[in-house]
């Protein structure tokens, strides 16, 4: 049977979650002569926010810097839930018509380039199982960097024979009644931490069963000021005030923590003690091993857990996991946690690039060798950009920048006449870790991520500020960047 011949897009995103939404909007926006789809494997937009639907599942930014710039979020509550994330992104989509722009159902496989044609062949599966061809110029990534399919569930001995419902996070079932419930959650990172006050208000108890304390940090729920301020002002200029604020605050406290981790250990732990009833076993629960953003930083909403704790409605035991048992949860020590419901938090499964395989003139890309030109960029590889948010701050800060670089980008190489744009790899740049975290689920796949280089246009900087300038400043001169016409 002939082959169709592939229909031809100018720029294809890949992905309709936070960062596809915000790099449709910049590119209607600031180059409204390129075409443009958006393919994205689920039924719905939303990404994450679509996908995780547990108890208590919310964000762990502000909205006024998760949110987008060009929309600003104008809610009473700064930390929100899940369903008003998905909300806010579906009516942002049907605002400026991106949801028009959007084939659902559609799963990329495979992506490969051809420099004699300057284009991208892409390979998409539909939820029938066909397969077709699309054609592009430009290929946008923004299906984020962790497997939807599969979270991480370490081999737990005993499974088989315990009478306890098991389930994770990642795939909660839509039919689960915990109440009055006995329930224990294996791990103490966001999603745990989430978890446990939503499945406590109507469970008969719930347990945090961690090996490894983590730092909290709890926050209002409400910001007074961002409230104030946009009775005072309109929504724009309120929301610009309250977003420039949160970023010089996030990146303070974070510089703060690496500068003087000490002092900074010493406060966050005395800020958890007087959050917890006297007696509290501070030094073992509440007292981690490592320095504050050696692992991510949890954030807890008007202190939601401790007053769960508080409650007796919730506590914490720090210890190694054994094995199942018919009843629950045998421990290292000899102790037993007996459960009617237990959930294996243990956390994310990291993913490349949605897992599409690329090619370039013939010759496949093994993403885990490349190192990436200012973190949106893969050595080598033509015509291509990822949207990739930050670990130390809001996601879509990053992405945000990242999708005005590639609209000046496309507008660049059209003005130039320019057919293809690439980052040629610096052999001297010395390669480093792309992520510098000392977590589990990072450092399991540490060897299957791409890298960052030690310096200059290669570095990941994890630094809005630091960003906003490079970025905003380039001029597309670098010796990095190959352009052909």
């Amino acid at each position: 049977m002939p082959v169709e011949p592939a229909r031809y897009i100018d720029v294809l995103i890949v992905g309709a979650g936070i960062s596809g939404i915000d790099a449709a909007y910049h590119l209607q926006t600031r180059c409204p002569a390129k075409t443009f789809r958006i393919l994205e494997g689920r039924d719905r937009l939303g990404g994450t926010w679509d996908l995780f639907r547990y108890p208590g599942v919310r964000a762990d930014s502000d909205m006024y810097t998760l949110g987008f710039p060009f929309r600003p979020w104008t809610g009473a509550n700064a930390i929100v839930d899940g369903r008003s994330i998905l909300a806010y992104l579906g009516e942002t989509a049907a605002t400026f018509g991106i949801d028009r722009k959007i084939d659902y159902g559609m799963h990329v496989e495979r992506a490969r380039w051809k420099s004699n044609v300057a284009r991208w062949t892409v390979d998409v599966r539909d939820t029938s199982g066909r397969l077709t061809q699309l054609s592009t110029s430009f290929l946008f990534l923004c299906c984020g960097y962790y497997d939807y399919d599969h979270g991480i569930t370490p081999e737990l001995p005993g499974h088989e024979r315990c009478r306890a419902r098991i389930v994770h996070p990642q795939h909660w079932p839509s039919d689960l009644d915990h109440t009055g419930k006995r329930i224990v959650v294996i791990g103490s990172g966001a999603t745990a931490v989430s978890l446990v006050p939503e499945l406590a208000k109507r469970a008969a108890h719930v347990t945090m069963l961690q090996r490894s304390p983590t730092y909290f940090i709890s926050i209002p729920q409400r910001d007074r000021l961002a409230n104030w301020t946009r009775d005072l002002l309109s929504a724009r200029p309120a929301h610009t005030i309250t977003r420039w604020r949160n970023i010089l605050l996030s990146t303070g406290f974070y510089a703060y923590c690496r500068r003087f981790p000490t002092h900074a250990r010493r406060m966050l732990v005395d800020r958890v003690r007087r959050a917890l009833p006297e007696g509290t076993d501070i030094a073992g629960h509440f007292t981690p091993s490592y320095q504050p953003w050696d692992q991510r930083l949890c954030l807890i909403p008007d202190g939601d857990l401790f007053e769960t704790i508080r409650r007796g409605r919730a506590s914490v035991v720090t210890d190694h996991f054994e094995t199942f048992t018919e009843t629950g949860v045998a421990l290292r020590s000899g102790n037993v946690l007996d459960a009617d419901l237990i959930v294996t938090a243990t956390g994310l499964r990291l993913k490349n690039f949605g897992g599409i395989e690329l090619e370039v003139d013939g010759v496949r890309i093994d993403v885990a060798k490349s190192m990436l030109y200012r973190d949106m960029m893969i050595a080598d590889v033509p015509n291509l950009a990822f949207a990739d948010g930050y670990y130390t701050a809001s996601w879509t800060l990053k992405c945000d920048l990242t999708s005005r670089y590639v609209c000046r980008l496309l507008d660049h190489m059209q003005r130039k006449g320019f057919a293809h744009c690439r980052p040629r790899r610096d052999p001297s740049v010395e390669e480093r870790p792309l992520i510098d975290l000392a977590a589990g689920y990072v450092q399991r796949a540490s060897d299957e991520l791409p890298r960052q280089g030690a310096t200059g246009p290669w570095r990941a900087h994890q630094n809005h500020l630091v960003d906003l300038l490079a970025i905003q400043s380039d001029r597309f001169r670098a010796p990095a960047l190959e352009f052909v016409r």
